[in-house]
Formats: structure tokens, sequence, C-alpha cells
């Protein structure tokens, strides 16, 4: 944990440098030639803005979740992980705001070869945060109906993002079902050969038990909790259902303590529900701090 937060230090102290650096040139700025466009510029503007690591991959935000992305490397250095799992004790803990980054982030090592998966086939998100919309109605439902197509043909590409996404596909009701079954054990083992990291952004852990299938499907597993609104009982019990030799840590969503005096308030984002964007400036201040920590003493209290 100590090199987490030598990671936050620095990247504190180098965002101090950078503000004085910038004082200090304001006047020079206009003689200076234009900078090349950011993310954001390439992207639609449907895509969700607490996606930093897509569209602002050097801000400070995006910076947590390259400190998640290290400790994600050094363990396929050391234990060859590839498959990474990222789930909630219920929803609305922020899980699939945090799958989207972390993918994001680790597709920015060069050569990268990422995939982000959803496996929430009840209710599906991905393609409204990354702004697809419905363009794509394929997607893992029709891989695992479907095994004579090849897999190729349900993925999305992000090429601006070096990222590749398989979206659940159309809702299902009984998504225990086709999670249980074997080709979505042939469906993952073959993804495992073709991608050197896949996200699996799944359903949340205590109200449904498509998750406790998935758990045993994966090399190590990010549990996101909503700080001050995920019940300590919530978290416990979710633990309690995984193993726990593949709890990589916790990361604490929404966690709104200051930090350097610069930290803002993460808005309360909903996974499943978005009524209505937020307006520019709600977008400018949210702000996103993520704590990644090993899991307390089952027997606390």
């Amino acid at each position: 944990m100590s090199k987490f937060f030598k990671a936050l230090k620095q990247a504190e102290r180098d965002r101090a440098l950078r503000r004085q650096a910038e004082s200090d040139d304001r006047e020079q700025i206009a003689a200076e030639p234009a900078s090349p466009p950011s993310a954001s510029r390439l992207t639609p503007p449907e895509v969700d803005q607490h996606l930093v690591s897509l569209l602002q991959p050097t801000s400070f935000e995006a910076e947590q979740y390259r400190a998640l992305r290290h400790l994600i490397e050094q363990m396929r250095l050391t234990k060859g992980i590839s498959v990474v799992g990222v789930s909630s004790p219920s929803v609305g803990d922020g899980k699939t705001i945090t799958a989207i980054n972390l993918a994001g982030s680790l597709a920015q090592g060069p050569k990268t070869r990422v995939l982000l998966v959803e496996t929430d086939l009840r209710r599906p998100s991905l393609a409204r945060y990354l702004g697809l919309g419905h363009r794509h109605g394929s997607g893992l439902v029709d891989a695992i109906l479907k095994p004579d197509l090849p897999l190729e043909v349900h993925l999305m590409s992000c090429p601006q993002f070096n990222l590749t996404v398989l979206p659940a596909g159309h809702p299902q009701l009984t998504s225990y079902e086709l999670l249980n079954s074997p080709r979505f054990d042939a469906l993952l083992d073959e993804i495992r050969k073709q991608y050197d990291y896949v996200v699996l952004d799944t359903p949340p852990l205590i109200p449904l038990s498509d998750c406790r299938l998935i758990m045993k499907m994966v090399d190590t597993l990010i549990l996101v909790v909503a700080a001050h609104q995920t019940p300590r009982k919530l978290v416990e019990e979710a633990l309690n259902l995984l193993d726990p030799a593949k709890v990589l840590g916790i990361v604490f969503n929404n966690d709104d303590r200051p930090l350097a005096g610069y930290y803002h308030k993460y808005d309360k984002y909903d996974d499943h529900q978005q009524n209505g964007r937020d307006n520019e400036a709600d977008r400018m201040a949210g702000g996103l701090r993520q704590l990644l920590r090993r899991p307390f003493s089952r027997t606390s209290t």
C-alpha cells in the first residue's frame, strides 16, 4: 500500500509544479504552437464525462486509475493474471464507471490489447456510458447463443482509446443460465488467448447470484464501495461471498475528503439511471477519488 500512497503524493507534487509553471509562463502561451487536441475533442459528446481515463488521461483523477493499473500490471508479471472482475455490493456504487476507467487506463500501455466485457446482462449500460447508443445490438448474449459466429462480429472497437468492448447486448432476465453455460466458459478461454487484459463489469454481488458464477472465472477482483453510502454490513456480506485470495482490494468511490486543498466532491452517480445530463459546470467540478485498500478483517465490527 505504501507504493500507492507514494503515487498519490507524487501526483500531488507534480500537479503543484504544473500549476506554478502555468502561472509563470502565462504570457508566453499565446506565442506557442497549438497543442494537439485532447481526447475529449476527438470523441462524441455522448461519452460520459466521468470517464476521466478516456477523456482526461493526464488529469489527477485519471492518475488514481493509473495507480490501480500499476498494481494489476505487477500482478500480471508475478502471477500471470489477465482477467479482472469489477463488482460492488449493490447498485449505484460506481462499479461500471470504475470498470471502464480501469480498462481505459490499462489500454494506454504500448501495444496493450484490452477487452472490456459487460456481464451485467439484466441491466446493460456500457454502450450508453461510451456514447455508442443502440448502434450495435449484438454483444455477449449473442456470442453465447450463437457459437457458430466468430467473436469479432460481436465486438465494438473504440480505436481512439485503444479499447475493444463486448457489451451485453439485449437485456436478459435468464442471465444466470447464460453465464452458467459451457459456452461462456469456452468464450472466456478464447478471449484470454487474444487479449493481454480482460476487464469484466459484473453484476452487483448482494442482490444477484450471477456475479458469484463469474467470480470463479476471474483471476482477481476489485470491490467498489460508495463512501458514505454503502453500509459496512453490506461490504462485509459481499466479502463473505468472495474468495479472499482473489480479492485485490476495495476501491472507495465518492470519497469527498480533501487532498492537498484541490480535491472536489464527486457527484453522486447512479450506475443504472441517468436522469438527464449534468450541466457543463457540474461536469467540470465533478472530481473522483479512488483509493485502493485491502479488505478489512471479516471479524471487525
